[in-house]
């Protein structure tokens, strides 16, 4: 049988401090992790501002990790990561900042490593469709296009 459970507010309210407390949250997450429970509008809106007014819900805090998160460890390109942040519908001015949490040098040195490696990969022989292979790839990580261009003509010039 499939048995709904039933929570006090308090007790969900604790539920979502957990859920917060293991990784940082987005509002929208949240919103679509109280949908699991069966609540009325005041009740959401109750525990929302409970969590926002103990910190475990920050938008800002969320932007910046998840945008250092997923270059460090996936190597997502700036368009991917806000796209992704779009996506979570996080403010155009936490988007910004959160950018600034990657290092230009290391974003750069980043796509070099990562269209080399590709590159090593790849085993078409014509040039512009080898181009046109490291170029979607870089395309499917989020980087830009200026970037994606100059890194691309430079890796194959590297290789005979």
């Amino acid at each position: 049988m499939n048995e709904k459970k039933y929570f006090s507010i308090e007790e969900i309210k604790r539920k979502l401090e957990r859920y917060c407390a293991y990784q940082d949250r987005c509002h929208k997450e949240i919103e679509t992790k109280l949908r699991e429970f069966i609540l009325i509008e005041e009740a959401k809106n109750e525990i929302i501002l409970h969590l926002l007014e103990h910190d475990f819900v920050n938008e800002e805090r969320f932007s910046k990790s998840f945008a250092r998160g997923k270059f460090r460890i996936k190597k997502w390109g700036k368009q991917r990561i806000i796209r992704e942040l779009k996506f979570r519908d996080i403010t155009a001015y936490n988007i910004k900042t959160a950018l600034k949490e990657i290092d230009e040098e290391v974003y750069l040195a980043t796509i070099l490593e990562i269209a080399e490696k590709r590159n090593r990969l790849v085993t078409e022989t014509d040039v512009y469709k080898r181009k046109k292979k490291l170029s979607d790839f870089l395309i499917r990580k989020g980087y830009e296009f200026e970037l994606i261009y100059s890194t691309v003509n430079e890796v194959i010039k590297k290789k005979p």
